[in-house]
Order: C-alpha cells, then sequence, then structure tokens
C-alpha cells in the first residue's frame, strides 16, 4: 500500500529533536560494550544482582541477622536467663526520647503493677515521674560468650534500678527482645546446616542416578517416592520422638539437624538427576569422557555448574523450610527443649488462645520468622537471575 502524499502547503510530519549533539555518543557505548565484554563471570553476576532492588535488600538484611547471632549475648539487654519476678507478662515499653517538651534521649517510664482481682490479672500503668534513661556500651547482666568466656559488657542495658522491656515479658519475667536475639543463634544455624547435609545427599545421589542411570537410578527413584508419599510433619514427628531425653541439648540440636536434612534431600536429588539426564548427551561431556575424565570430575566441572542457578534458588528456598520445620518441631514440643532457646520454642509460650488474647506480644517471635523467610525468598529470586547472566 502507497504512502499518499501530503498536501501542498501542509506541514511535514517531521520532528527534530532539540537536545544538544553529543558526537561522543557512538564512543561511549563502544566503551560499554567493550566494558561488558571485558567482564568476568562473577562481575556480570553482580550487576545482574544489583538490578534486583528487593533481592539486594533482602541480601544485606540477611547478612546483617547473621552477623547479629554473632555477638548475640552482646546485643542482648539482659541474659537468657535473667528473671524479673516483679514484672511478669510486663507489656512491651515504649521508647522515648522528649519529656515535657525536653529532648532527653532515649528512656522509657518506670512501670507500676497493680492487680486486677476481677479479671485476675496485673496491670501495668508508666509512670511520668519515673524517668529512666538507657545506657549504652554498659556493664550488666554477666554471660558467658559462645561458651568461651565470662563477660558483662552489652550494646543497651535499663537504667541503674530501672527495667527496659521493649517487647514485654513472658511468664517467668524473662525479657523477650532478649531471648529472641538468643533464639536466632539456633533457628537460622540450623537451617544452614541442613541444608548443607541435603545439598551433600541431593547432588551425591541425585548425580549419580543421572549419569549412570541403571539399576542405581530404579532403586533411588523408588527410595525418593517412598519418603515423599509420607507426610512430612507425623514422619519428623515420629523421628524426633526416638530422641533419647537424657541427650544434651547440643546432641538434641545436631540430632534435629539430621532429621531435617536427611528427609529433604529428595527434592533436591530428583531436579539433579533430571538436569544430568539432558547434560549428559552434550558433546562437551562426551568430549570429557574421551579424553579420560573420571565421572566424579564430569558431574562437578561440567555438568553442576550448568545449572548453578537451580541450585542457588533450591537453596534459598530450602533453608526457610528448615526453619519451619525446625520451629514446627519446636512449637509441638517434639524439637528442641529447654534450656536451648530458638524461635520455635519461645512460639510455645502462645499455645493458648487465652495468652494470646491476654498477652499479645508472646507472638512477637513470629515477626523474625516470617521476615527471614520473605528475604530467603526475594534473595532466591535474585540470585537465580544472576547466576544466568546472558539471559
Amino acid at each position: 500500500m502507497k504512502t499518499p502524499l501530503p498536501e501542498p502547503g501542509a506541514p511535514l510530519g517531521h520532528f527534530v529533536s532539540d537536545k544538544p549533539f553529543d558526537p561522543y555518543a557512538a564512543e561511549r557505548k563502544t566503551e560499554e560494550l567493550k566494558k561488558v565484554a571485558q567482564a568476568s563471570q562473577f562481575q556480570l553476576m553482580w550487576w545482574q544482582f544489583r538490578r534486583h532492588r528487593m533481592a539486594l535488600v533482602s541480601g544485606i538484611f540477611l547478612i546483617v541477622i547473621y552477623l547479629m547471632i554473632a555477638v548475640s549475648e552482646f546485643l542482648a539487654p539482659y541474659n537468657l536467663h535473667t528473671r524479673n519476678i516483679d514484672f511478669i507478662y510486663s507489656p512491651p515499653q515504649t521508647l522515648r526520647f522528649m519529656h515535657e517538651g525536653q529532648f532527653v534521649g532515649p528512656f522509657v517510664y518506670g512501670q507500676t503493677m497493680t492487680l486486677d482481682m476481677d479479671n485476675l490479672r496485673r496491670v501495668y500503668t508508666d509512670d511520668r515521674t519515673d524517668v529512666q534513661k538507657l545506657r549504652f556500651f554498659c556493664r550488666g547482666d554477666r554471660y558467658r560468650f559462645w561458651g568461651l568466656f565470662t563477660s558483662d559488657v552489652h550494646l543497651v542495658c535499663p537504667a541503674k534500678d530501672g527495667q527496659f522491656f521493649f517487647l514485654g515479658t513472658d511468664r517467668l519475667g524473662r525479657d523477650m527482645l532478649s531471648r529472641i536475639l538468643y533464639g536466632a543463634r539456633i533457628s537460622l544455624t540450623i537451617g544452614a546446616l541442613g541444608v548443607a547435609m541435603s545439598f551433600v545427599l541431593g547432588i551425591v545421589i541425585g548425580g549419580l542416578a543421572g549419569y549412570h542411570g541403571g539399576v542405581f537410578d530404579l532403586i533411588v527413584q523408588r527410595v525418593i517416592e517412598v519418603l515423599q508419599s509420607i507426610p512430612s510433619i507425623p514422619l519428623w514427628m515420629a523421628l524426633a520422638a526416638i530422641i533419647p531425653v537424657t541427650w544434651s541439648p547440643i546432641l538434641v540440636y545436631i540430632g534435629i539437624t539430621i532429621i531435617l536434612g536427611m528427609l529433604d534431600w529428595t527434592g533436591l536429588a530428583r531436579a539433579v538427576r533430571s538436569k544430568l539426564l539432558a547434560l549428559r548427551e552434550e558433546d562437551y561431556v562426551l568430549a570429557a569422557q574421551v579424553m579420560g575424565a573420571g565421572s566424579a570430575r564430569i558431574i562437578r566441572r561440567h555438568l553442576i555448574p550448568g545449572f548453578m542457578s537451580h541450585l542457588i534458588a533450591s537453596a534459598t528456598l530450602t533453608i526457610p523450610g528448615m526453619i519451619l520445620g525446625e520451629t514446627a518441631l519446636s512449637f509441638l514440643g517434639l524439637g528442641l527443649r529447654p534450656p536451648i532457646t530458638s524461635w520455635g520454642i519461645l512460639l510455645t509460650e502462645a499455645r493458648s488462645i487465652n495468652i494470646i488474647a491476654l498477652y499479645p506480644w508472646l507472638l512477637f517471635p513470629v515477626v523474625p520468622v516470617v521476615l527471614v523467610i520473605l528475604a530467603f525468598n526475594f534473595l532466591g529470586d535474585g540470585l537465580r537471575d544472576a547466576a544466568d547472566p546472558y539471559k
């Protein structure tokens, strides 16, 4: 179809950019392309990862969280087992900076407790005349740092003869903020250790089954089908109940980690098998076989890097599952037990609807669980895209 000619005297449909002419635009474009062409694989992955803002923020958040668990004793205002018997089920105190129009700095008001005999509960009210200024880098409750040496230095402490319960207290008068900080160490590390174990089992077993096939592949697939057909929670409960009650807290921690790792490798093993079945027929694999490379080297150096993005995504999705598994077992009373403290153990205080209605701050351990799981999911999305930057 021919384009009709404009009428005589009609304005032409042509527009000229009013931006100043840049004679070096083409050279700069060439420099950018050269920079990308000369960049290493890690640089390309980093540039791609930075474009995913939520993944970048989530990664920073998780790094901060894991650094915090290394110094939980220092960050916690109180010792893990410190009991404030005069402040049982004390509600969270409000952190303030201004008192009667004047800047005082971070402080809380003192609390007075009265008994409500009609509802059979303690009632706490703020004493506006009692200004308790917080102390920083101070000396407070004594603790054993990682069980190695004794110290009493804290990041923040209540005023002398004062109290600071930012997230309230539990039925024994223990500070909830301090217990959440201590519990993060167990809940977060049990996920990382469990994923490491499941990854070793999944990659080794799935890799051998996918690369060699045959009878071994048939046996592995039947075992995976049997394990995946069993409901997870009852199986966890049964295996956790086997752990003797006489075991020390460290042995219980190791036992729960092994249980979570042994039950979570099946999905990864099946994914690794399916990927290797497709990749083992590639020309570079046949070339490696002709050159005399062994099965372990071919799987480790040639096949696994081909689907590293899938492994990264699986890891970031498996760790939240481990954390939820430990939380569920501890909440049901079949996982970790006191004196070990985890987020799941803290949530056992809120198993009664009456307790939740009267003392809702006992549900605060749910908040870090949700935030960490969301952060791992966003981080997984970003790492999955960054692992294959050419797409």
